[in-house]
């Protein structure tokens, strides 16, 4: 069975194929300070505060307005989460960080534990 839409027809280009993978990019900068900040259920505010901390860093527009990634709105809503907890903004920032690099090396060290080069060689284990 098949399904219309009322959806206008999108011209196969070279640029249609880049722009349908950012759906699935967690780093691409889609959101708006004010979409971002209703979606994390903060304030812009907070937003420039976790930039001003160094944990979230917004790509800026070609007219400087600042956008965000869907990975930038998980890492401020578990800085929001902290915060609502009464933890201090620059504390919660930098526990954030250090979860985030802890995870990172996590990830590398199960890699490391995977690959076939470390199970050749179990002495530098």
């Amino acid at each position: 069975m098949a399904t219309t839409t009322n959806r206008p027809h999108t011209p196969h280009t070279p640029e249609a194929p880049a722009a349908a993978s950012n759906f699935d990019d967690d780093d691409y900068p889609a959101y708006t300070m004010g979409r971002a900040a209703e979606m994390t259920g903060t304030t812009p505010g907070f937003l420039r505060s976790l930039g001003d901390q160094g944990l979230i860093t917004p790509l800026r527009s070609d007219g400087g307005h600042r956008r965000f990634s869907r990975y930038q709105l998980r890492i401020a809503m578990r800085a929001r989460d902290l915060v609502d907890q009464g933890t201090p903004i620059d504390a919660a920032c930098r526990i954030v960080i250090l979860e985030d690099q802890l995870e990172e090396a996590l990830r590398i060290n199960e890699q490391l534990r995977c690959s076939p080069h470390t199970q050749e060689h179990p002495e530098a284990n």
